[in-house]
C-alpha cells in the first residue's frame, strides 16, 4: 500500500490508522533516509494506541518504552547498533514477548532477524519538503 502525506501531521494520522490494526507482538520495521519521518511515523502509532506520553527518537538510549495505552510501544533506533547481535544483548526477544509492538527505526542492520509477519514501512521525500511517500507492506492484511 502507498501513501502520500503532504505534512508531519499527515504522517502521524497514517502511524495512528495503521495503530488501529496492530496485535500484541507485531513489529513495524522503518527504512528511510535520516529525517524522512520514521519518529513523526511512530508518535502516530503511539496516539494510534492510545499512549499519551511524549514520543522522542531513542537515538541515544536504543529503545523508550511506553505503556498504558491499548499496547504498550517499543521505540527502537538501530542507527548505533554495529551488529545484529547487539540487539540480542539488549533484549529483543524479551521485548517480542512482551506483548506490545515494536517499531523499529533503521531496521536494515537486522533484516535477517526480522519475522515473516512483520509489517514494513519505507518513508522517502515526496516532490517538496513536508511530502512524503510511505509504502507499507507485509504482516499479512492491513
Amino acid at each position: 500500500m502507498e501513501i502520500i502525506t503532504n505534512s508531519p501531521a499527515e504522517t502521524e494520522e497514517a502511524g495512528a490508522r495503521l495503530a488501529e490494526q496492530l496485535t500484541p507482538g507485531t513489529v513495524v520495521a522503518f527504512t528511510g533516509d535520516l529525517g524522512a519521518g520514521k519518529t513523526a511515523f511512530t508518535r502516530g502509532l503511539a496516539r494510534g494506541l492510545g499512549i499519551t506520553e511524549r514520543v522522542t527518537s531513542p537515538t541515544f538510549t536504543i529503545v523508550n518504552e511506553y505503556e498504558g495505552g491499548r499496547l504498550p510501544l517499543f521505540h527502537f533506533d538501530l542507527y548505533r547498533l554495529g551488529s545484529p547481535e547487539e540487539l540480542f544483548d539488549i533484549g529483543w526477544e524479551d521485548y517480542l514477548v512482551r506483548g506490545g509492538v515494536c517499531a523499529v527505526e533503521w531496521s536494515e542492520t537486522m533484516e535477517e532477524e526480522l519475522e515473516e509477519r512483520t509489517i514494513r514501512v519505507d518513508i522517502r521525500r515526496g516532490e517538496h519538503d513536508n511530502q512524503r511517500i510511505l509504502t507499507i507492506t507485509g504482516g499479512g492484511p492491513l
